[in-house]
């Protein structure tokens, strides 16, 4: 709101001007900080599912590597696990076979 109002005042003051930069630049870090995090913390989870080292995610705070993650997760072979059956029985084939018709009588 005081940026609005410093914005649309008549008078330019310089040292106003220079003491709000000033606060925008310290917060700044913040920002780059959290913005990363964003993006870090979903890649960690796909390269640790994926078989990967999770520290791969960093790759994303370097200029460009997002792009060199992305094609690292897209032409590489994933070692995935296979999906755990259910406790007791196995899962039916799927789809189920169709019923079969009655044998014609012998005789």
């Amino acid at each position: 709101m005081h940026f609005l109002a410093f914005v649309l005042q008549e008078g330019f003051d310089e040292a106003a001007a220079r003491h709000m930069v000033l606060e925008l630049l310290a917060l700044l870090p913040l920002f780059i900080a959290v913005g990363l995090a964003i993006v870090i913390v979903p890649y960690w989870f796909i390269c640790k599912k994926a078989g990967f080292s999770p520290w791969l995610s960093l790759l994303n705070a370097v200029p460009l590597g997002n792009l060199v993650l992305i094609y690292v997760l897209a032409f590489a072979g994933w070692k995935v696990m296979p999906v755990p059956q259910p406790y007791g029985q196995p899962y039916p084939p799927y789809p189920p076979y169709p019923p079969q018709p009655p044998a014609p009588p012998q005789g």
